[in-house]
C-alpha cells in the first residue's frame, strides 16, 4: 500500500511539473504576441501553485512593465534578483522600471565596508554563500585525507597546504554567510504599491506627515505595529506607513 501511495505521489508530481511547463510556454507565447493581460493571468496562475523561480518573477516583471504598472514590475524584478543576484538582464530591466518611479531619492554615502558588501558580497545570496562554504568544507576534508594517506613527502606537503587554505576559506565563507543572513533579516526590502502615500512620524493617522512616497519606491522595513510598518528610505529618512500600501520582497 505504501509503495502505491509513493508511486501515485510521483506520478502526480510529474504531471504537475508538465502542466506548469505547458502553462509557462503558453504564457511566453502570449507575451511574445503582445497579449500582456492574458500572459499576466497565465504567469500568476503558475505563481499561485507555489512555483518559485527567477525566470518566472523576471517574466512577471516584464509583463507588468509592459502594462505600465510600476510597483508590481519593480517588485517582481527585485524578487528575481534575490534568487539570481548575478542576472544582468534582471538588473538592466530593474533600472528601466525604476526610471518610471516618481520618487528620486538620493542615497546616503556608503562606507568602505558597505561598498565592498554591496559590490562583491551581496552578489551572492546567503544560501549561495552557504553552498560555497559546503564546497570548501568538502575540499578541505578531501585534501586532508589525501595528505593523511599519501606516502610521498612533496605530495603530503602540497595537500596539507591546500587543506589549510580550504579550511581558512571555509571559515571566511561561513562568516560571510552568517553576515549576509543577518543583514537580510535586519533589512527587509519592500516596494510601495500605493500610487501615493503619506509617511508619518508615528503609527497613527493623526500624527504628523513627514514625507510622501509614490508607487515603485523601494523601502527597508525596520519594525511593525498593528497595521503600520516603520520604514527607512535610501536617504536615511524614517517614518511609519500603512502596511497595506507596501509589499515585502520575501
Amino acid at each position: 500500500m505504501k509503495k502505491i501511495v509513493i508511486l501515485f505521489l510521483c506520478i502526480a508530481s510529474t504531471l504537475s511539473a508538465q502542466n506548469v511547463d505547458e502553462l509557462f510556454d503558453d504564457a511566453n507565447n502570449l507575451y511574445k504576441n503582445e497579449k500582456f493581460d492574458d500572459a499576466l493571468k497565465a504567469y500568476k496562475q503558475i505563481e499561485s501553485r507555489g512555483y518559485i523561480s527567477s525566470e518566472l518573477f523576471y517574466n512577471l516583471g516584464n509583463t507588468y512593465y509592459k502594462l505600465n504598472k510600476v510597483g508590481p514590475s519593480i517588485y517582481y524584478y527585485e524578487k528575481a534578483l534575490k534568487l539570481a543576484p548575478l542576472n544582468e538582464d534582471v538588473k538592466n530591466n530593474l533600472v528601466f522600471a525604476q526610471r518610471l518611479a516618481l520618487d528620486n531619492i538620493e542615497e546616503l554615502p556608503l562606507t568602505v565596508f558597505q561598498k565592498l558588501n554591496k559590490k562583491f558580497l551581496q552578489q551572492l545570496s546567503y544560501n549561495q554563500w552557504a553552498i560555497v562554504s559546503i564546497i570548501f568544507c568538502f575540499l578541505g576534508s578531501l585534501f586532508f585525507l589525501l595528505f593523511y594517506f599519501s606516502n610521498i613527502s612533496s605530495r603530503k606537503r602540497f595537500t596539507f597546504i591546500l587543506s589549510i587554505i580550504s579550511f581558512i576559506l571555509l571559515v571566511i565563507s561561513f562568516a560571510i554567510t552568517v553576515n549576509q543572513y543577518s543583514f537580510e533579516q535586519k533589512n527587509k526590502v519592500a516596494i510601495v504599491f500605493a500610487e501615493e502615500t503619506e509617511v508619518r512620524n508615528a503609527p497613527t493617522l493623526t500624527s504628523e506627515e513627514v514625507f510622501t512616497l509614490h508607487e515603485g519606491t523601494k523601502v527597508v522595513v525596520l519594525d511593525a505595529l498593528d497595521n503600520w510598518k516603520k520604514i527607512k528610505i535610501a536617504d536615511g529618512k524614517l517614518g511609519w506607513i500603512i502596511a497595506d500600501e507596501i509589499k515585502l520582497v520575501d
